[in-house]
């Protein structure tokens, strides 16, 4: 199989969370025998800005990381889908690209039907809260030449068939990357909690305070806090609870961060608690499959998700408080939260799974896949 993903970013996880999960699949499908070829706008901000902070260091470790990723650099004006796509079997094409993007490939698909090169299947891949939230923006976005949307949850799922957007979606909901998010033991100690994710522009300003900033002041812990986009306000606020704050941190160092501390906090953005309150991003799936003790702000899986005891809920920072003291002088109910919230992931919510559930779909668009026991290895490309 030769799978093409057009994204935001592979390359880039600065404030771009969905390179987690594309990182996850990219290594399950090259581990079973397949080709895939990610591409990316060379000036995207999530590229800039990481490579404006921190030089092109990120960029060689994710090469040491990710020996056989492909990211492929393009410029919008010149890009040749005749070349990308030629005997390509699936192209997925990630809601965070340009309209003018998602149209060109629609049209493609369309002007080269009957072709066999370029006989492909071709899907939309959403994995954000805009559907519910700022749908007169998903409008922009012409599906007609696409088999389908893959949703991360069934709210978006039911949106796109109910709006008539889509001919046809189904839910592909995000998971670890359980090929190196696991537990590990530590290297060093850190403080004793640790919160991973970015300020969230407006969307958990508040909450933040309430369910982290706060507690960590009343609880008397140490506790650390990496993410970007955190405005002065922000950091002071930090710096006056005693929280250490890091910065940006790569996806793929955090099992090492969550080795060194005790325990972690899920804080939801707004819009999602709000408008699609049955779907969790990543960083749950993350934690879990780390082997860290928990505590979820507010969300508490109503679609029964993850096994019971997989994590606490907190629904107030005083509540809040309370979780941490119990898990900070309670070691049986942290190797609860521990075992549950490992035995979830495992179960059912790892990169592998997902695969399988990608190649179930590929089975109803009529396409034939054959996973082989031999990896291969290609060479990760900076250049368009």
């Amino acid at each position: 199989m030769r799978i093409a993903v057009f994204c935001h970013s592979l390359l880039s996880d600065w404030n771009h969370g969905n390179a987690h999960f594309l990182r996850g699949i990219a290594s399950e499908l090259l581990a079973r025998g397949h080709y895939i070829t990610f591409y990316e706008q060379r000036h995207g901000w999530s590229l800039s800005n990481l490579m404006h902070d921190h030089g092109v260091a990120p960029l060689r470790e994710f090469r040491q990381r990710y020996p056989g990723l492909v990211s492929v650099l393009y410029d919008l004006d010149d890009l040749d889908l005749d070349a990308a796509l030629y005997d390509t079997d699936v192209v997925l094409v990630h809601e965070w690209n340009e309209p003018e993007l998602v149209a060109r490939i629609g049209k493609h698909r369309r002007s080269r039907r009957g072709m066999p090169e370029y006989d492909y299947r071709l899907l939309f891949h959403d994995t954000h809260h805009r559907c519910a939230t700022a749908p007169e923006q998903m409008r922009e976005y012409d599906l007609s030449q696409y088999d389908g949307v893959l949703a991360f949850g069934d709210r978006i799922r039911d949106h796109y068939l109910r709006e008539g957007l889509a001919r046809e979606a189904w839910t592909w909901q995000e998971a670890a990357d359980t090929r190196r998010f696991m537990p590990l033991s530590p290297d060093r100690i850190g403080e004793q909690m640790v919160w991973i994710g970015n300020w969230g522009d407006e969307e958990r300003t508040s909450e933040l305070r309430e369910f982290f900033i706060e507690p960590v002041t009343r609880s008397r812990i140490s506790a650390a806090a990496h993410g970007v986009r955190y405005p002065e306000e922000g950091i002071r606020s930090l710096e006056r609870a005693g929280i250490s704050y890091r910065g940006w941190v790569p996806n793929y160092s955090v099992p090492e961060t969550y080795a060194r501390h005790a325990l972690t906090v899920h804080v939801p953005r707004r819009p999602y608690l709000e408008a699609l309150p049955e779907i969790p991003t990543i960083r749950p799936f993350e934690a879990m499959a780390c082997g860290i003790p928990l505590i979820s702000a507010l969300w508490d899986d109503p679609d029964g998700l993850f096994l019971p005891g997989s994590f606490l809920v907190a629904r107030s920072g005083r509540e809040m408080c309370g979780h941490i003291e119990d898990l900070m002088t309670d070691e049986s109910l942290r190797k609860e939260l521990i075992e549950n919230g490992l035995a979830s992931v495992m179960r059912r919510h790892t990169c592998a799974h997902r695969v399988d559930e990608l190649w179930e779909i590929c089975a109803e668009l009529g396409v034939e896949v054959r996973d082989m026991s031999d990896s291969i290895t290609t060479r990760v490309s900076f250049g368009g």
